[in-house]
């Protein structure tokens, strides 16, 4: 899937809206993050033990609200500007961006039922 500032990924035969979590690095960051919904900006590395405690809770709240929420990852040791950028000092650093600009700033690994109410109280209405 190309990146897209203003669609919503959509099922082409039933329509239903997919999840919405891509893979970024430094030479792609700027056009994934951009969406006409919340962006989670997840900066995380193979090797950390709570970046790997997170990810399924991030791949659920991509599907359990597809056509709300876009999820980027983005490898720390691969893409060390756009880390640089979002000053990721320790990981897993969670980044909700709207409109492009920061609105939430997430640093560790919290449970899944904080990190869940943190995310989900950013999210836009379902789009029509």
């Amino acid at each position: 899937m190309r990146p897209s500032a203003t669609a919503v990924p959509r099922c082409a035969r039933c329509k239903a809206y997919l999840p919405w979590l891509v893979d970024a690095g430094d030479a792609t960051y700027a056009e994934e993050a951009r969406a006409p919904v919340p962006v989670v900006v997840d900066l995380w590395a193979p090797w950390c033990g709570p970046c790997r405690m997170i990810a399924p809770v991030l791949e659920r709240l991509a599907r359990e609200h597809a056509g709300r929420l876009k999820v980027v990852r983005v490898n720390v040791d691969e893409a060390p500007a756009t880390a640089a950028q979002h000053q990721a000092t320790s990981i897993p650093t969670l980044v909700v961006l709207r409109d492009g600009r920061p609105v939430d700033r997430i640093v560790g690994a919290l449970p899944e039922p904080q990190l869940t109410e943190r995310i989900e109280s950013h999210l836009a209405a379902r789009p029509t």
